[in-house]
């Protein structure tokens, strides 16, 4: 059991300049004895209301530094304060505020709302177990208009599509990585250099870009590159729900219509999805 949805913003001054967190948190519980389901003892249940306060002090008293520490900090307190709690997992998200700028120049009290995917982080522990932490990036939405085809695959009596050698690659991504044994590691930086490696992977050079074959190898293409340069992450998902775009035939309206004009397909869409590791983790 546990608490959903905690909002709040957390404003932290250095002077002039004001720095910002709005996270969304989920904590939940399970505690040493089910006592409260079978036989409606509540005395080792911690109300759900205490559970939200909690999360807001150690926003007041410790900060939110990375939301992967947050995580950890909230997991650290039930575990270290309640020795009737057997389990705790915390999930985090952030609301993407960046600062604003005007003219290059950074404001020191003004941000925007960028939605160019959504960080999250989960810390999960059993008494006398390891902390586990996974982060990752969600609603993360890409496009590149060409340098991506389908072609070669299988078909049948019940096959209609086209083979394709230059379209839309457009889709709605979601990441979520493991680290294994968290150490003290710098958890800004990392999500920033697999972020990185996201867009580095799918979009290809700036000045060329690479083809991708299908959604399938692109998904395979980020999992890879984010493995071979991010040597802290273990195991890697990622759910790409693609995207298509149909050109609109204009025939009818005198006009050639040469990819200029598109429109979306909402539904049906299709997805791809992939875990990929080390050897030596699923060895484990």
């Amino acid at each position: 059991y546990g608490k959903n949805t905690i909002k709040f913003l957390r404003l932290h001054r250095e002077g002039k300049k004001h720095f910002v967190k709005e996270v969304e948190v989920c904590a939940h519980l399970r505690l040493t004895s089910p006592q409260e389901y079978l036989e409606g003892n509540n005395s080792l249940v911690i109300p759900t209301d205490t559970i939200k306060n909690i999360v807001l002090v150690l926003a007041k008293k410790n900060g939110i530094p990375s939301l992967e520490q947050f995580a950890i900090d909230i997991c650290n307190h039930f575990m270290t304060t309640f020795c009737q709690v057997a389990y705790v997992k915390t999930y985090v998200q952030e609301v993407p505020w960046q600062r604003l700028h005007e003219d290059g120049v950074p404001h020191i009290h003004s941000f925007i709302c960028v939605p160019d995917g959504i960080r999250f982080c989960e810390a999960e522990q059993c008494r006398n177990g390891p902390l586990i932490v996974f982060a990752g990036i969600k609603d993360l939405k890409l496009m590149k208009t060409t340098q991506s085809g389908f072609e070669g695959f299988y078909k049948n009596e019940h096959t209609t599509l086209p083979e394709r050698h230059d379209r839309i690659l457009c889709g709605e991504l979601f990441c979520k990585w493991s680290y294994g044994e968290c150490k003290d590691f710098d958890f800004n930086c990392i999500w920033k250099k697999i972020r990185e490696c996201i867009l580095e992977a799918f979009a290809g050079p700036p000045d060329c870009g690479e083809y991708s074959p299908s959604y399938q190898k692109t998904v395979n293409s980020i999992q890879m590159l984010v493995l071979s340069r991010v040597s802290q992450v273990q195991v890697i998902e990622a759910v790409l729900n693609n995207t298509f775009y149909n050109v609109v035939d204009m025939k009818n309206l005198g006009l050639t219509n040469d990819k200029e004009v598109l429109v979306p397909v909402e539904a049906p869409y299709g997805s791809c999805a992939c875990t990929l590791g080390r050897k030596k983790f699923f060895e484990a």
